[in-house]
């Protein structure tokens, strides 16, 4: 067999391999992606649930450190990062799985004396699924 011959008998595949390889690929993808995606918000949505309570335990450790019971209406999570010992070292702590700040409530809506608030996906009060909003303390 010579070199010439041998060329001959390597192929590529054909076009209707690769249409047929395409097709199963691309059904994959339509049946795999929204519960990658649903699978993605959940994540987000407990992730968002789990940083409201600490950033609570948080606000809780600052109040008593400074003699306060309750936070003041104008107090800022901000607080938590600032002076010579902070609560937290990382301001990007406050910011939701969405890119968002969290936000303290006062008066609660939820609890008795404060709430820790992510607005979900939207950025916006209020929204169901993904853009529901996140309080510490509710389940």
């Amino acid at each position: 067999m010579t070199a010439r011959t041998r060329r001959r008998h390597r192929r590529g595949f054909t076009l209707l391999e690769v249409i047929i390889a395409v097709t199963i690929v691309a059904l994959l993808a339509t049946l795999v992606a929204p519960n990658v995606m649903r699978f993605l918000g959940i994540a987000k949505e407990r992730k968002a649930q789990a940083d409201v309570n600490s950033l609570a335990q948080q606000v809780r450790l600052y109040l008593t450190e400074h003699g306060m019971t309750r936070p003041g209406d104008d107090f800022d999570l901000e607080l938590l990062c600032q002076g010579d010992n902070p609560i937290l070292t990382n301001a990007n702590a406050l910011n939701d799985p969405w890119g968002h700040r969290y936000v303290i409530v006062v008066p609660p809506s939820v609890n008795t004396d404060f709430d820790v608030v992510s607005f979900g996906a939207d950025g916006q009060p209020g929204g169901e699924g993904e853009n529901k909003d996140i309080v510490n303390g509710a389940r």
